[in-house]
């Protein structure tokens, strides 16, 4: 490379570093600001329910609605968006200070406050304390997406009642109806139990990307796509036909390797506890997405044939077995069970929808074992390939990213890989064991 070019590339990670600076300070200062935002207006709250005597419900809600007319009017919003930050503010303020207060430091985010305050709404006031303390611990170390299934799981666990009974609630208000929109154009909203929903888009995506990959005509040697539909197309199109019809309009995929389109079927990616198993109500994490009432996850794992188990221990996350897994490659299985979703810092993409990646290219003499493979989904993996970004494995499936700058960030797995542990044996009398000695193993 020439010295010109060298110069090149120091200009423009000299004007890289001098943004990423400067977007840490703009972020900083936001995060004062909101921060002092969100206590100005929970005292507007407080001034409000002060302000309705007698403690009258509607003598507060007019109260509140003045005030938020009165402030809504001064920063140029209405009323209506006003109250209902208004509410928020309140909310974090005075049910979850010990997270306002770790925002305040710099500590967590606006978004991990969110995530805290959306998964701690219906717990009893009673629990609350105890959730924020262990919530806020968990989210200094990942980003708000990453530990959303976490902290939700944990207030499912902390709730007196147990998340199949409120599941079966919250299952009876089920529905299917449409939403108005513009240019005879309307939205068809579905409110069905999370791992339905996950499988019906699965299904719907598959379908539209085999069929995307066979709308193509071969021109000498090149392949000049017939279809100029967005994924997102095909994929209203696909659901469309299937509820009018009960079959996809075109099916036509000889050239790939899904099959014909009625033969697939949904896949979802879910961690279940051993405890629910064992009859007990715990949630269950459908990766990427949010928590599954245990029922439904056994019912999955009972009557699937295609479905892909991974049991965990329910203390320590441990992996203790997996099913058969459709490509039939114990690593590829382990590594699944590892990884969980893509291992590029921040992303949740599920792993069953990432590729496992050489860490160091196996073209470069990279190896293909544990040491050095993980999850990337295609975006993360392009980026490794075609960027200044590069990753290395520190051993135990600890992935260490460093950016253009230099920066780096240490990527975790997400649960530990399989172990082993002593088995425990009883001391025999008048044997080393018995006098305190550690047990071999």
């Amino acid at each position: 490379m020439t010295s010109t070019g060298l110069a090149d590339i120091e200009e423009h990670l000299a004007l890289l570093a001098g943004v990423v600076h400067d977007a840490v300070s703009v972020e900083r200062l936001l995060s004062h600001f909101e921060v002092v935002r969100v206590k100005v207006l929970a005292r507007a709250g407080a001034l409000a329910e002060a302000n309705g005597p007698g403690g009258r419900v509607l003598e507060h809600d007019m109260a509140l609605r003045a005030i938020a007319a009165e402030l809504g009017g001064a920063v140029q919003t209405s009323d209506r968006a006003m109250q209902r930050r208004i509410g928020e503010a309140r909310t974090i303020v005075e049910d979850y200070p010990a997270a306002l207060k770790a925002w305040e430091l710099g500590r967590i985010t606006r978004g991990h406050v969110r995530v805290i305050v959306d998964a701690g709404a219906n717990l009893p006031a009673d629990v609350r304390p105890a959730f924020e303390a262990v919530a806020v611990e968990r989210c200094r170390h990942d980003t708000p997406n990453r530990v959303r299934a976490e902290v939700e799981i944990l207030a499912q666990q902390m709730h007196p009642r147990s998340f199949t009974e409120r599941h079966q609630d919250a299952a009876a208000g089920r529905a299917v109806r449409i939403v108005p929109g513009r240019d005879g154009m309307s939205d068809l909203v579905a409110t069905l139990p999370t791992v339905l929903a996950e499988g019906i888009h699965d299904r719907l995506t598959r379908q539209a990307r085999a069929i995307v990959d066979t709308s193509g005509e071969r021109s000498g040697s090149e392949v000049v796509a017939t279809d100029e539909r967005t994924t997102d197309q095909v994929r209203a199109d696909v659901l469309a036909d299937l509820l009018l019809a009960g079959t996809p309009a075109l099916d036509d995929t000889r050239d790939t390797s899904a099959g014909p389109l009625g033969a697939i079927r949904a896949r979802a990616q879910v961690v279940v506890p051993a405890l629910a198993f064992a009859g007990h109500g715990v949630p269950c994490d459908l990766v990427g997405r949010s928590p599954i009432d245990a029922d439904t996850a056994r019912r999955l794992a009972g009557d699937t044939p295609s479905w892909e188990r991974l049991v965990t221990d329910p203390v320590t996350g441990t992996v203790l077995a997996t099913d058969t897994y459709r490509v039939p490659l114990a690593l590829r299985r382990h590594l699944q069970a590892r990884d969980q979703h893509c291992r590029f810092p921040g992303c949740r993409l599920a792993a069953i929808r990432c590729e496992v990646d050489h860490t160091r290219d196996h073209a470069l003499g990279g190896p293909t074992e544990v040491g050095n493979l993980a999850h990337l989904c295609q975006r993360h993996h392009s980026m490794k390939q075609f960027t200044a970004w590069r990753v290395r494995q520190l051993g135990g499936g600890v992935l260490e990213w460093t950016s253009p700058l230099g920066r780096t960030y240490r990527e975790d797995a997400p649960t530990p890989a399989v172990a082993f542990t002593p088995a425990e044996r009883p001391p025999v009398a008048g044997s080393s064991t018995a006098a305190g000695e550690p047990a071999p193993f």
